[in-house]
């Protein structure tokens, strides 16, 4: 199908008329009224959110402890009481910031930070997950409200269509992934970040060098990069940003309109892999929501902030940006799994 055909359904069609109309950063830097609802509306979300983190963070269940990790027994983050940890709040509004308006680094970049500052990965990782399904929700929402995308049923648009395709292959993807890597293949952790790492680095250094042109919209090919994208998010908890966001703009999708879609779909694979982890993690599992607070203070603002400065700048600055971010993103992991691959590669 070409894409003339698809342009009066695409989704993606608001945010060029609204370069358009508002051809200056200060013209489209003044919102409307009911965008700033919406944006009180995302940081009500997140103060909930927040509430019940506070909650789990006070380990009410016994499943949930605190974890015994260098950084808690170093800080004396111990007992059943819950904390702001101001440093985790400042890193993850930072990539947060850079996720929900490049479409990639929350989970990716901010992972392998943590691990080194001596946090357990089950401190991590379901941390991670609960945030970016929330984030990616809300985001999408935003997205549309700043008149980044439209979100149409009725006829479905193509935006919709990407949301279908990237999450239900997604999802099975993901499934796929946390059972053979972790039940089966119990593959090392570092050869995993290793892998994420180089992909990274071939999908930026492709589209920064491809994606700033005009391509034919082809949207079967988002099919092997959404299989792709779960197979990361399963085996890592990050990766599934870059690939989908450039994947997207590989496949011709113009660059505002696939960060919303990567929002929303990133939202909805983080919610499923929360249901297979318990799903596969009933017996014996202790997790820690001690981050979990920490993570949605940050969360409050980064991620409202996001969809608004993706609908203020132009279209042709995001061409540079999210590939440019890809490649700081692999230079972040090859930076943080460089002792790692060489101690295992010295047998260590």
């Amino acid at each position: 199908m070409e894409n003339t055909t698809n342009q009066k359904l695409a989704g993606w069609e608001v945010a060029r008329d609204l370069e358009g109309k508002k051809k200056t950063v200060w013209e489209r830097m003044i919102p409307e009224w009911r965008q700033m609802r919406a944006a009180i509306g995302g940081v009500g979300v997140f103060f909930l959110v927040f509430l019940l983190g506070c909650w789990l963070a006070g380990n009410p269940f016994e499943p949930t402890v605190r974890i015994q990790s260098p950084y808690s027994v170093a800080h004396g983050l111990q007992g059943n009481t819950w904390h702001i940890v101001w440093s985790v709040v400042l890193l993850a509004a930072f990539f947060e910031f850079m996720d929900a308006s490049a479409g990639m680094g929350f989970g990716t970049a901010l992972t392998p930070i943590l691990l080194v500052l001596g946090f357990d990965p089950k401190q991590i990782v379901p941390v991670v997950m609960i945030q970016q399904g929330v984030a990616g929700l809300v985001g999408a929402f935003l997205h549309r409200e700043f008149e980044n995308v439209e979100w149409k049923f009725k006829p479905m648009s193509e935006t919709v269509k990407l949301w279908f395709i990237i999450g239900v292959v997604g999802c099975l993807a993901v499934t796929v992934s946390i059972v053979g890597i972790y039940k089966i293949l119990h593959v090392d952790k570092v050869w995993i970040k290793l892998y994420v790492a180089a992909l990274l680095l071939v999908m930026g250094g492709a589209s920064l060098f491809q994606g700033r042109k005009e391509r034919p919209y082809r949207p079967k090919r988002m099919i092997g990069f959404a299989a792709l994208a779960g197979f990361n998010k399963g085996v890592g908890g990050g990766g599934y940003g870059p690939v989908v966001t450039i994947g997207g703009l590989l496949a011709g999708v113009p660059v505002k309109s696939m960060l919303a879609v990567t929002a929303i779909c990133e939202g909805t694979v983080s919610t499923f892999s929360i249901i297979v982890w318990l799903a596969l993690l009933t017996s014996g599992v202790q997790i820690d929501y001690l981050l979990l607070p920490s993570f949605m203070i940050a969360t409050m603002f980064s991620a409202i902030a996001a969809p608004y400065m993706t609908r203020v700048f132009p279209e042709k600055l995001w061409k540079i940006v999210v590939p440019a971010y890809c490649l700081v993103v692999a230079a972040i992991c090859f930076w943080k799994i460089a002792p790692g691959v060489i101690a295992k590669l010295s047998g260590g």
